[in-house]
């Protein structure tokens, strides 16, 4: 009896450093597949970030490609086409449009606006910020910027 005892817990006792392997390459096998999980978010993230970066350049591109195409339609329109009449109303089309838009439509149409709030009641103050919102401001900056802030960039330039 104490033969097969010892048989048994003898064999018992060869299995355990088996048993201890199994255990352990179970916990590396855990560990490599969660270190594999890493690298493949790591690889996706590095992937994001490569698209992001090729939009970018590609938007970069773009934008480069329209300010030159700017410059060469703007540099286009300054060049005389040797014809007098021609010329003269060439340089006469843009301020006599901002003369139109800027200065006699757009502010018609704000004033007219402003008087048919006020005859339907409107309080004057309410009716002036509601006829000039946001958008006028805006075109109202846009005039100042270009008239006195671009003169005086381009002339820094110079």
């Amino acid at each position: 009896m104490l033969t097969i005892l010892s048989g048994i817990f003898g064999g018992l006792l060869r299995l355990a450093p088996e048993l201890f392997k199994w255990l352990n390459a179970k916990e590396d096998h855990k560990h490599e597949l969660a270190l594999q999980d890493k690298a493949i978010e790591f690889q996706r993230l590095r992937g994001s970030q490569k698209l992001d970066e090729i939009h970018a350049q590609g938007d970069a591109d773009w934008n480069i490609g329209a300010i030159s195409a700017l410059k060469s339609a703007i540099e286009g329109q300054d060049k005389p086409s040797g014809i007098k009449w021609i010329d003269g109303l060439s340089k006469l089309i843009r301020p006599a449009i901002t003369i139109q838009w800027v200065m006699i439509l757009y502010p018609g149409v704000i004033v007219a606006s402003f008087c048919l709030a006020v005859s339907n009641g409107e309080n004057p103050l309410v009716a002036l910020v509601q006829c000039f919102g946001e958008t006028e401001r805006a075109i109202v900056a846009f005039i100042i910027d270009f008239w006195f802030i671009g003169r005086i960039l381009d002339k820094g330039r110079k």
